[in-house]
């Protein structure tokens, strides 16, 4: 039986998802903190954590950043505040959905299956060494250097490099990235590629070039 992890200072809010997540068939661990959260995922595994930002203690953003320091478990964000910055923040440190409040509890549920699934796909990828305009990646390694220096990426800045590289030269739509790396039942919009673009530029410093932006069209990977 798949594990959610709900982390949530809000009562009602983890016995709304919890109801929900108990008829999808999930078994449903609940905290009230961020360090009871980061605490919960060294102790035991989990499918998926379903975190609110805003949380005593330590907050949704810092226990997500701190339990990716040790363990690969997918995350779903929730919060009240929709900006821009947060959306950018949360996939910076890490986080694999995002969900602002109020919320579809059927469609949260939704997007839970979806990033349980894509987590799920992680070790099908191909094997091997992908190398163009001085940025390589090494997929048994799970690795990026540009110009023989390492680059920490987040798993979908790693994923969207690793699609385009695999195809230098190739036009991809926004629809096209969100199917091939989120999963053809991602319910966010063409907004979030933008973003993850956006981050994953800033960490190819000088190489930012690399990733091409068609007008209209997309992205695609030049070098």
């Amino acid at each position: 039986m798949p594990r959610i992890l709900i982390a949530d200072d809000e009562p009602d809010i983890i016995a709304l998802i919890s109801r929900y997540a108990q008829r999808e068939g999930y078994e449903v661990v609940s905290v009230e903190d961020g360090s009871q959260a980061v605490r919960a995922c060294r102790e035991e595994d989990f499918d998926a954590i379903v975190m609110d930002v805003m949380m005593p203690d330590t907050d949704g953003f810092s226990a997500c950043k701190q339990i990716r320091a040790f363990k690969d478990i997918p995350v779903l964000m929730l919060s009240a505040r929709s900006t821009e910055y947060d959306k950018l923040f949360g996939f910076e440190v890490g986080v694999d959905d995002y969900v602002t409040k109020p919320f579809s509890p059927k469609e949260l549920m939704a997007r839970i299956k979806v990033i349980i699934a894509r987590h799920q796909r992680t070790d099908k990828k191909p094997s091997g060494v992908f190398s163009a305009g001085g940025i390589e990646i090494d997929t048994l390694g799970h690795t990026v250097s540009i110009d023989g220096e390492k680059v920490e990426l987040t798993a979908k800045e790693y994923d969207i490099l690793l699609l385009m590289m695999k195809n230098r030269g190739i036009v991809f739509s926004r629809d096209r990235i969100l199917n091939e790396v989120w999963g053809y039942d991602y319910y966010g919009d063409d907004r979030t590629v933008d973003w993850q673009i956006k981050l994953l530029r800033s960490k190819l410093g000088e190489k930012r070039g690399c990733i091409a932006t068609v007008r209209g069209v997309g992205y695609k990977f030049e070098g």
